[in-house]
């Protein structure tokens, strides 16, 4: 199998797209009605969060049925028309996988608890559980009904950890894409994949909360090899993306070498925590961008070095909204947001664009914590005052880092509740939506910056297929690459800061021609003075 690495992926997040039937929560006819909006972006694949039945404990990544359509969004006709619509707009669709786990309500595991012994091995079924902890907090194993066993859940206590070790495990896994497969889904992503093969031996490993002990372990690749073979490898053409859990890059290139046979990409999160104070996510502070910069170089060129390949991304329905945690939004919104889009549209990888990112959404900026939905923000808000915090200080940190922020109705227009839905939305819409929308924002600075990327990448080998090579890497203010390809170089300047900065241009580059910049620039000299949150390509043949 093959895929195209010209194309460019738009990540959907069904609850909060459009909602067509006036309940408040976003559907699937609701992402059919936006196609044509999508195919005038430019994108090639939507990739959609989980819509499949589930108590929704982790919004939808806890898995009751893997092959049916939550009544919440629709009906499988309903999925059916979006395939086919899509289609026809030259879109495919990446639909996300959690293979990982299911929810204790999946009837594998209540036939497992009803005491069937052919389902209680589809689970990590254990005597004594061991320290690792679960990355929703507490011990990751739990009493498995009045048995005296534990089983197994590194999420929450409802997610219940497959155990990929039995083969009929694997042959039901299996089935589940290739039940997808036979709908003309092309494009998959596997939720935390590198988690999936789990040591005979279960040891306690008082390191990072058990991490090193279940994740990247070296059956992991021969599983993603059988999955591989057995399902999508059988297409000609598609698009397979694993998240990656605490990974790192030489199993990151093995996951993603076409040599390997295992996937075509994988996202890694380690960029994400720059604003994060000693490894904590509920903290406040100004991102670290030399650690920023460090680690894209480090990632840049280890996985172009290994042949590997990156899902390359600043937004997900898991993070706050990246204006706001990279760029001064209330001075320059529009210069960081097509600054941060080219930052990562010309590099080495598959650009991913989260809902909204297009037209510059920030964050909601709600005023109380009676406004937040999402459980571990609840928590967290409880955890920060137990230690100490002010009711103020606890909301700043949950405003700042919030799932929520992401998660807000796409803003289409100006009209109550952001166009998305006539009845009061399961979360309450940004503050900014009367003048951040689709609406206002689809013939502006934003949107079009980001057709015009999608464009040069289609048009252009050098990013499409070109290497990475770290540019300017003593600048504390500018995250610089080159890439290269047959002879061509494409030098990328990124400015991440409100302020002009001051560069020496290489002689060979002055005589180059622009590309790209969301400044207008008409020449280029041996000094070049980039302005606040600049982004500037310059091309060399």
């Amino acid at each position: 199998m093959t895929f195209d690495k010209r194309q460019v992926v738009y990540q959907i997040y069904p609850k909060s797209y459009k909602d067509t039937t006036g309940n408040g929560i976003g559907d699937l006819q609701g992402i059919i009605s936006k196609l044509p909006y999508l195919a005038e972006l430019g994108i090639d694949v939507i990739w959609l969060n989980p819509f499949y039945p589930s108590p929704q404990r982790d919004n939808g990544y806890d898995v009751s049925d893997y092959t049916a359509i939550n009544p919440l969004f629709g009906t499988m006709a309903d999925f059916e028309e979006l395939a086919q619509t899509a289609k026809k707009h030259g879109i495919e669709l990446m639909l996300d996988m959690v293979l990982n786990h299911c929810s204790t309500e999946h009837e594998w595991f209540q036939k497992a608890l009803a005491g069937d012994p052919f389902y209680q091995d589809f689970f990590i079924l254990r005597d004594a559980p061991t320290d690792w902890v679960s990355k929703f907090g507490g011990n990751a194993w739990a009493p498995f009904g009045d048995t005296g066993k534990y089983y197994l859940h590194l999420f929450d206590i409802t997610q219940a950890d497959l155990n990929w070790r039995n083969p009929h495990v694997r042959e039901e896994m299996f089935k589940v894409v290739n039940f997808w497969r036979d709908k003309g889904v092309k494009g998959f992503r596997f939720d935390v994949i590198n988690l999936i093969g789990k040591d005979e031996v279960l040891k306690d490993n008082p390191n990072f909360d058990g991490k090193p002990e279940y994740t990247d372990r070296p059956i992991n690749h021969d599983y993603l090899k059988m999955l591989n073979a057995a399902s999508f490898g059988q297409d000609e053409k598609g698009m397979i993306v694993g998240e990656m859990s605490f990974t790192d890059i030489p199993n990151c290139v093995q996951y993603s070498n076409p040599d390997s046979h295992e996937l075509d990409m994988v996202f890694n999160f380690h960029h994400l925590k720059v604003d994060y104070e000693n490894g904590q996510k509920w903290t406040l502070k100004p991102f670290d961008f030399e650690e920023l910069k460090t680690l894209f170089h480090t990632w840049g060129e280890g996985m172009s070095a290994g042949n590997g390949w990156s899902a390359l991304f600043w937004n997900n329905h898991d993070q706050p909204r990246a204006l706001n945690r990279f760029v001064d939004v209330k001075n320059f919104r529009t210069e960081g947001a097509t600054m941060l889009a080219a930052s990562i549209h010309l590099s080495r990888g598959t650009p991913y664009i989260y809902m909204g990112e297009e037209i510059g959404m920030i964050d909601p900026d709600y005023d109380t914590m009676a406004d937040y939905v999402d459980v571990e923000s609840i928590n967290a808000y409880q955890e920060l005052l137990e230690a100490g915090k002010t009711s103020e200080e606890a909301l700043a940190i949950i405003k700042a880092k919030s799932r929520d922020n992401s998660r807000t109705p796409m803003q289409w227009d100006a009209s109550e509740n952001a166009g998305f839905s006539t009845a009061t939305p399961w979360l309450k819409a940004g503050k900014t939506y009367a003048a951040i929308n689709v609406a206002t924002e689809k013939t502006g600075p934003i949107f079009t910056f980001y057709q015009e990327l999608i464009r040069l990448r289609k048009e252009l080998p050098i990013i499409a297929e070109g290497d990475y090579k770290a540019a300017y890497q003593d600048s504390d203010k500018v995250y610089a690459f080159e890439r290269q390809l047959d002879g061509q170089r494409l030098l990328v300047l990124n400015n991440f800061f409100a302020e002009e900065v001051e560069m020496a241009l290489a002689e060979e580059f002055t005589k180059g021609q622009i590309l790209i910049s969301n400044y207008d620039v008409t020449a280029l000299a041996d000094t070049l003075i980039l302005k606040p949150y600049q982004t500037l390509a310059i091309v060399l043949n």
